[in-house]
């Protein structure tokens, strides 16, 4: 029999509170047979049965030729399959013996051992295979026992056993090999587990997401999208789940609530409502009873429908109780003639429906004496007056009516009642009016004349008035308009050079830091602030994208760096020394700080959001696609930014293209302004290495201030020089593989960067005055963008292209055409080239080796499906120097 859906949601539910899921790959301790692994040289590693402490029987290998000098034993594993795995965790059980308890062995004896694998597509290792020496194994790690044993006790056992788990990845072929490399100890391998981890199934706010593997690297993170559980429905943003390397799910964003008709049930399942009762809208609301006059007679009742006879308004909101029509409260006599009365009344307060017109009855009455009779809307019946029953009908659209052929001076008894698609309301209370007679008509007429005079003099004067406040209005707003742009002409030209201008404060110089964060960043209550979904992860904790909607302005999107739970004083402190520094600038080229949250948790710092994320990836996703005067818009801004800060006195000392932020009209903004990478000992990230005092990041800093820690605006200056060339080359990294030591020496001895492909010479001249040794000989950032400008202003300069030799300060080997003698394959070459993303086009197009590649032509390439220009000719660049180097050197390709 089916398990019942809410057991299986409430299984799911429990899902969650578990640890991660492993799924593995290989377990030796579950073999049965011989494993069969390879093992070079045969004296090496040796394959026996054993028992594990809890004395289970097992297949181990061992090794331990520790009396013989220079041992490099190497164990190989079969084939395993990676089934779709990305990082892969290895835990190894094993014993080694003590050295030390070892008589007459040699210096060699070693307590470790090495871990490697390999990764192919398929099986291609046997024991007859030399493939110890072809296959480039990759270490992962040299594994040590935390334990050595010396003897072994009476019963047998080996009662020091170690358990040692290593990753690695990113994997991307079908599977791969292990191997163990001893090179001189004497232990036993009892059990190796390969495994990877996954997020488990789970539901969180009524959603189900899927198992979901985990990423390539530690820090990944996976997004997992939710589907909401049967009967619920997304409310404002698609539903995610980040699954981070551990295997853990991170903080939902987006969710589901139960649709209307249903209502929530262990918070796992919506539960349709009873008939009898209804849920009029989507959320997390209950059902409840059907108001008065209304029933539902089927499960998941949105509305309760009214019973006959009684009616909702159109607009009636569905909780409303169903009525009867309700009646005209009260009438109002417009005008009158000798021969009719013209009336108005108000519409019902409860129509119950779209009213369709009124009907007015009326009759002339015996009495000339009346008082307005409201009895009928009082519940008592009034008195009958004969002449009711000859009544007579009028008809209108409207809530107005004109009552035509009556007598003069007569009084009429007129009520008056709606009619809906539920049918006639009750008429209105009893009301009287009267006809003029001849007399009263004169009388008026002569009264009104001396009105009607009066007032077509007064708009004589009226229109004349119009003319004359029309005029001065006019003066008014050519004045005003004058004046707006007189302030701008001064404001401008009086620079930010004037007495009082505005200069940058360290906050570490507060004794109180959090009194620097008080007077230059806006606390910002939380509730106004929305966080939608994850889009990085900071030194401090996660960023996220949310929107901010502050009370009497528009919702903006932001972007939220919040501070991880179990911080120190210090590291808030550091945290928000950002927002201390970003509140006192004001520039469009500078990332803008909305506020801070630090009046709950978690702390946040809160900026605008650039849609295109960090300069360095974004052009690397758009590699070709910008043309010269974009390219170069992008550094004019950049360069606009830095002159301001330059002229407030601040140093930025970690200017990148990896630190500058675009939107989506591809304005770019400086930012990172944090410094913590300077007051933290991080050696996780490869881009700074440690200096005295702090972290440097080599490629980007000037020569002074890596060797005497002088950072200065010239400094930054230098930065902005090696920006330039990760613009110019679309994301390239700076110096390309280089070590930083190598990259240290080169500046040394006056090698520069070359110009990255298609890079105009003026561009290029730029970059080296910036890389100038003597600081004082670089320009300033107000001068740079006076240069810029002009580039822009004459894009005829930029048409001249940089060569290597055209340029006078001696530059790096240009090292972004590859020496192709070095390649075996095609996949090779695309992979140097940095478009291994074509593999696949020329592989089934036939272009199966070099020799064939260097024939292509641009016909070729859009026939094989590469259509973006900036790629077309980035390739045909590239087959143009092979056809060089092999016309060169015709045999080195064969």
């Amino acid at each position: 029999m089916a398990a019942h859906p809410v057991l299986l949601l409430l299984l799911l539910c429990l899902a969650a509170a578990a640890a991660a899921l492993e799924e593995t790959l290989m377990d030796t301790r579950t073999a049965t047979a011989e494993l069969g692994w390879t093992a070079n040289p045969p004296s090496g590693w040796e394959e026996v049965s054993g028992y594990d402490e809890n004395l289970n029987t097992i297949r181990t290998y061992q090794v331990c030729n520790v009396f013989e000098p220079n041992q490099n034993n190497w164990l190989l594993t079969t084939f395993i399959n990676r089934r779709g795995a990305h990082r892969i965790y290895t835990e190894m059980r094993f014993t080694v013996r003590d050295c030390s308890s070892l008589p007459n062995v040699p210096g060699s004896c070693k307590e470790t051992f090495n871990l490697y694998y390999y990764e192919t597509d398929s099986v291609i290792a046997t024991k007859k295979s030399a493939f110890w020496t072809e296959a480039p194994y990759l270490k992962v790690d040299t594994i040590a026992a935390d334990e050595s044993f010396s003897q072994v006790d009476f019963g047998g056992r080996l009662m020091k056993v170690n358990t040692e788990v290593r990753s690695f990845g990113p994997l991307t072929r079908n599977g791969f090999y292990l191997a163990f490399q001893d090179y001189g100890a004497c232990m036993s391998l009892l059990s190796v587990r390969v495994f990877f981890k996954k997020c488990p199934s789970v539901v969180q706010n009524f959603a189900i997401f899927p198992e979901t593997m985990t990423g390539a690297e530690s820090t990944s993170l996976v997004t997992a999208r939710g589907t909401c559980i049967p009967n619920a429905e997304e409310v404002d943003v698609p539903i995610k789940l980040y699954c981070n390397g551990d295997g853990e799910w991170m903080v939902p964003i987006g969710r589901c609530t139960c649709k209307a008709g249903y209502e929530p049930e262990n918070n796992v399942a919506c539960k349709a409502c009873p008939a009898g009762t209804f849920k009029a809208s989507q959320g997390a609301g209950t059902c409840a009873q059907c108001p008065a006059n209304s029933r539902s007679t089927a499960e998941a009742s949105p509305v309760c429908t009214c019973r006959n006879g009684y009616y909702r308004a159109d607009f009636d909101l569905p909780t409303a109780a169903c009525t009867t029509p309700s009646t005209v409260p009260i009438m109002h006599q417009v005008s009158a003639t000798m021969r009719s009365i013209t009336l108005s009344w108000p519409q019902p307060e409860q129509p119950n429906g779209i009213i369709l017109d009124y009907e007015i009855r009326y009759y002339e009455k015996v009495s000339r004496i009346c008082t307005p009779d409201l009895s009928s809307t009082m519940g008592s019946r009034p008195a009958t007056d004969h002449n009711e029953y000859n009544s007579s009908m009028a008809r209108s659209q409207t809530n107005t009516a004109r009552i035509d052929g009556l007598r003069p001076g007569m009084v009429y008894v007129v009520q008056v009642r709606a009619r809906t698609v539920a049918g006639y309301g009750k008429y209105s209370g009893k009301m009287c009016f009267q006809t003029l007679t001849d007399d009263d008509y004169k009388s008026e007429l002569r009264e009104q004349l001396p009105l009607i005079a009066g007032s077509a003099a007064a708009g004589v004067v009226f229109i004349v008035s119009l003319v004359a406040i029309s005029i001065v209005c006019s003066r008014k707003r050519a004045y005003s308009k004058e004046a707006v742009y007189s302030d701008k002409l001064q404001h401008y030209s009086t620079g930010r050079g004037s007495p009082g201008m505005k200069i940058y404060i360290d906050p570490f110089t507060y004794e109180d830091p959090n009194e620097a964060v008080r007077e230059f960043a806006k606390e910002i209550d939380v509730s106004f602030v929305k966080i939608e979904e994850v889009i990085g992860a900071g030194e401090f904790g996660e960023v996220y994208k949310g929107r901010l909607k502050l009370p009497g302005k528009r919702e903006i999107y932001v972007a939220i760096k919040t501070l991880k739970a179990g911080y120190s004083e210090k590291q808030r402190r550091d945290f928000l020394s950002e927002a201390s520094i970003m509140g006192q600038f004001d520039h469009p080229n500078i990332i803008r700080l909305e506020g801070v949250v630090t009046k709950s948790r978690p702390v946040m710092i809160i900026t605008e959001f650039m849609e295109n994320g960090a300069l360095d990836s974004f052009l690397r996703q758009n590699d070709g696609q910008f043309t010269v005067i974009q390219l170069v818009g992008m550094l004019r801004g950049i360069a606009a930014g830095m002159k301001y800060l330059a002229e407030m006195n601040y140093v930025h000392r970690d200017l990148a293209a990896r630190n500058i932020l675009v939107n989506s009209n591809l304005v770019c903004k400086v930012s990172d302004f944090g410094l913590s990478r300077y007051l933290q000992d991080d050696t996780s990230d490869p881009t700074y290495t440690s200096s005295l005092g702090g972290k440097i990041p080599v490629r980007w800093t000037a020569p002074e201030a890596i060797a005497y820690r002088k950072f200065t605006s010239a400094s930054d200056v230098w930065s902005y020089g090696i920006v330039m060339w990760e613009v110019m080359s679309f994301g390239e990294r700076p110096y390309w593989d280089m070590s930083n030591q190598d990259v240290i020496n080169a500046i040394e001895q006056d090698y520069r960067l070359p110009p990255p492909m298609d890079c105009p010479a003026a561009l290029h001249q730029l970059m080296l005055d910036c890389w100038q040794k003597d600081r004082n000989t670089r320009p300033r950032f107000a001068e740079i963008v006076n240069t810029l400008d002009k580039m822009i202003r004459n894009p005829a300069s930029l048409k001249t292209v940089a060569t290597i030799t055209a340029v006078p300060s001696q530059p790096l080997l240009d090292r972004s055409i590859p020496d192709f003698t070095a390649f075996t394959s095609v996949e090779d070459w695309l992979s140097a080239i940095k478009m291994s993303q074509y593999r696949d086009n020329f592989l089934t197009a036939g272009f199966t080796s070099l020799q064939l590649v260097a024939q292509m032509t641009s016909e070729d390439l859009l026939r094989i499906g590469v259509t973006l220009a900036g790629h077309q000719k980035k390739i045909l660049n590239s087959v143009q120097s092979m056809r060089v180097q092999m016309s060169q050197s015709p045999t080195s390709m064969a």
